[in-house]
């Protein structure tokens, strides 16, 4: 007896009536017409069956803050900044981990299933921290949750920042994060590189920099972050997000740069949401897009992944927890528009950020983790193009959020017409 089956599904790679059933939180077989019992039998209804949605690059701690104690009126990254000061004071272990339980839940059910979320350790208190550590324990039966040690003011900028980043490491926190644009010279960024990536080194951790998040074509810490993974024998265990100085960047430092990357295996997460709304606010007319150069790292063979960042918190005003918006923004922002491109953007919020985050059998494959997404959908473009309502969503082998077909009514001279969204599909009438 089978704890799942996943009756008459279609898998990313195109293959159609695939049943899918589990046992034990794995995926025991996949193939046409399978006939064994279930405790759970779950009909796909030829719908797209694909990995869960993988966020690599999030701030749970500030989610849902929107409006405590005040809106950022401009918009830009440093009044966030400022404003997630005046905001740590002022919030509880409890306020955290109750907006931090109710975005998991969220996020759930739009498919995602695995989170790399940044926590704040320039907080003597460690409240994000205690809270976030917390929230994972809570959630661990039904989302894989990693946690950033993230000296939000910059590790050597802060007194206390590296003691609370060491502590939070200490506690259990999985990654060693930084933010060397912020240290207050270009020197101490640099420096702060290599503090960061000798504690991973020494602690055999991840490394995961907020790297160059600016518009300044000089802000070139994702260099030095380049070198440190080398030196210490890291490929492969150290991301770049944001990447923003990039698009700024003139194109015969960036045909070093890219390289450089390549060489270290350094990963790359851009944020195509957050990015195109932060970036570029310095500028009049024309404005930059905000967005690292994803084509050319991807091209070059890095591994790219799509991050969501933020919801309704200081730096962002809007979210829905939606990784298919996500890549939704990153197709257009980086006119990533051929057939192929479009396949990749799905893989960009799947596949490669489960590889940059370290996510153990993961796939809709025999043998992997029987965690997945039933898609309202028949391919990836049409995933993204449509936005696809979640289905069901699997995690270990069992549902955990379940929902019925959409329908949406278009009102015509003739009267009301009423689509299912697979109506809507390229093919059908």
């Amino acid at each position: 007896m089978f704890d799942l089956i996943v009756k008459n599904a279609t898998l990313t790679d195109g293959q159609t009536g695939a049943d899918i059933a589990c046992k034990d939180g794995k995926i025991e077989a996949i193939e046409a017409d399978i006939t064994a019992d279930a405790k759970d039998v779950f009909d796909a209804g030829g719908y797209l069956v694909s990995p869960p949605f993988v966020d690599p690059h999030f701030h749970m701690d500030a989610t849902l803050s929107l409006g405590t104690p005040r809106m950022n009126v401009s918009g830009t990254l440093l009044e966030g900044i400022a404003l997630w000061g005046e905001l740590k004071p002022v919030q509880s272990v409890e306020d955290i981990v109750e907006r931090a339980l109710r975005y998991c839940n969220l996020a759930t059910a739009k498919g995602i299933g695995a989170i790399r979320s940044h926590v704040d350790t320039c907080d003597d208190a460690l409240k994000g921290v205690q809270a976030l550590l917390e929230v994972r324990e809570k959630v661990k039966g039904y989302l894989d949750l990693q946690l950033v040690a993230f000296p939000q003011d910059g590790v050597l900028r802060d007194p206390t920042a590296m003691e609370n980043t060491m502590r939070a490491l200490d506690l259990g926190v999985d990654v060693v994060g930084g933010i060397p644009h912020f240290e207050r010279t270009m020197v101490d960024g640099a420096e702060s590189v290599r503090l960061l990536c000798e504690i991973a080194a020494e602690r055999g951790l991840m490394v995961d920099m907020h790297c160059d998040e600016s518009d300044d074509p000089m802000s070139r810490h994702i260099e030095t972050l380049a070198f440190e993974t080398q030196r210490l024998g890291l490929q492969g265990r150290v991301t770049g997000s944001h990447l923003t100085s990039m698009h700024s960047m003139d194109n015969y430092y960036v045909s070093k740069l890219i390289p450089l990357m390549v060489e270290a295996g350094v990963h790359a997460i851009p944020n195509p949401l957050i990015n195109i709304m932060l970036q570029g606010r310095h500028d009049s007319y024309p404005k930059r897009r905000g967005q690292t150069r994803v084509r050319e790292l991807r091209d070059a063979g890095i591994t790219v992944g799509f991050g969501s960042d933020c919801m309704m918190d200081p730096w962002y005003s809007l979210g829905k927890a939606d990784m298919l918006d996500v890549a939704f923004m990153g197709l257009h922002v980086g006119q990533l528009s051929s057939r192929a491109d479009m396949e990749w953007c799905f893989d960009a919020v799947t596949e490669n950020s489960a590889r940059i985050m370290g996510l153990e059998d993961y796939g809709v494959r025999k043998g992997c983790n029987a965690n997945f997404v039933v898609l309202q959908a028949t391919d990836k473009i049409e995933a993204i193009r449509l936005r696809a309502h979640r289905i069901a969503v699997a995690h270990a082998g069992r549902i955990v959020s379940r929902s019925t077909p959409v329908t949406h009514e278009i009102t015509a001279s003739g009267g009301a017409l009423k689509l299912n969204e697979a109506d809507m599909a390229v093919g059908h009438s």
